[in-house]
């Protein structure tokens, strides 16, 4: 259709070629960004914050290159062009489009990065990816959710270390009620302090807190780990050896879930 329209097969040639050289430059460079950012611990999250600005600029490259040709045709080709394009967003590329503006939002505003942890719409993992039109999560499970880009603008996002590498985890451990609390919050208090993951200084303290539920209680750990991919090996170090020591020093723990949580 676009060849009857006087737009010749060269230049339909040109345009896929800068499109497939697009997604091939992005490919290679986001594999090469990612593969300098495992080797840079500290400085990992921000080294892969680069993929999608580098993949941004690619395809905004390719866009440049693409129009170049197309903003040499006639009037009348370019209203047909137009009306093209205008029919195929009316058919379903409105969703890619406001990806794509979504996506936009995030370079810029920076709600979460490449390596974060965020709870996005319900979905809760670490960013392993900001694409031109979704973002992808890892969750615990090691599932990979799509979440659109166009999700930033209804739902909540939860940042859990907000683009650093240390995060809190809070690891929370239940109690009978008649159990001896200051022994308990010791021992977890312990299991905390000589934990191999975790990260305190003057910035990053810990703390032990009390609450009182109705038939026990709940002694709640709170440490950053100093990589924020340790969360769950460090909750369940903690969780482990406070566990052991309840048992050791006859302390009740009553028919109640373990919870954990994070927090920035």
């Amino acid at each position: 259709m676009l060849v009857d329209l006087g737009i010749d097969r060269e230049t339909l040639l040109g345009i896929l070629g800068v499109l497939v050289a697009a997604y091939v430059v992005s490919r290679v460079v986001g594999y090469a960004l990612i593969a300098v950012a495992e080797r840079r611990p500290r400085r990992r999250i921000s080294i892969k914050m680069l993929v999608p600005i580098a993949r941004f600029l690619i395809y905004g490259t390719a866009v440049f290159l693409i129009l170049g040709p197309l903003l040499r045709l006639s009037t009348t080709q370019l209203l047909a062009v137009s009306g093209l394009l205008g029919a195929a967003l009316g058919f379903g590329l409105k969703d890619l489009f406001a990806g794509m503006i979504g996506g936009l939002v995030l370079i810029t505003e920076r709600p979460y990065q490449v390596g974060d942890k965020v709870t996005i719409d319900g979905d809760y993992g670490e960013v392993t990816d900001i694409g031109l039109r979704a973002t992808t999560l890892m969750t615990p499970d090691d599932s990979a959710v799509r979440v659109p880009n166009a999700t930033l603008f209804t739902a909540n996002v939860s940042n859990a270390n907000d683009g650093h590498p240390e995060m809190m985890v809070v690891v929370e451990l239940a109690v009978s009620a008649g159990a001896d609390i200051d022994q308990a919050s010791a021992i977890v208090e312990e299991a905390i302090v000589t934990s191999k993951y975790v990260y305190v200084d003057d910035d990053h303290p810990f703390a032990v807190l009390v609450e009182d539920e109705s038939y026990y209680r709940t002694i709640r750990g709170k440490a950053y780990v100093a990589d924020l991919r340790d969360e769950f090996p460090f909750a369940s170090d903690v969780t482990e050896r406070s566990m052991a020591a309840f048992a050791r020093e006859d302390i009740d723990v009553p028919e109640a879930p373990v919870h954990i949580s994070r927090r920035r």
